[in-house]
């Protein structure tokens, strides 16, 4: 499976323990990355930057799902949280 166009659930949903450039802390599951752009991809995708737990992540439709609004489901409640709509 391929990373669905439009979606960025991953940069939203996923808990980031380890430093982002930016985010010296990483960030909490629901938060937004501050990498996601407005067409919702990664702005640090081929930086070597991009934390480890970011580039282990492979779409599968097991967590993305059939559409974006599926995999922010699925994903947050893999971390335990809930996103509103």
């Amino acid at each position: 499976m391929e990373c669905r166009e439009e979606c960025g659930a991953c940069c939203i949903a996923i808990s980031i323990s380890s430093p982002i450039p930016g985010m010296p802390n990483g960030k909490p599951a629901g938060v937004k990355c501050i990498h996601l752009q407005a067409d919702y991809k990664c702005g640090i995708f081929n930086s070597p930057d991009r934390p480890a737990v970011c580039k282990g992540f492979k779409p599968e439709e097991l967590f993305c799902g059939n559409s974006r609004e599926e995999a922010l489901k699925i994903i947050s409640k893999l971390e335990g949280i809930e996103i509103p709509e």
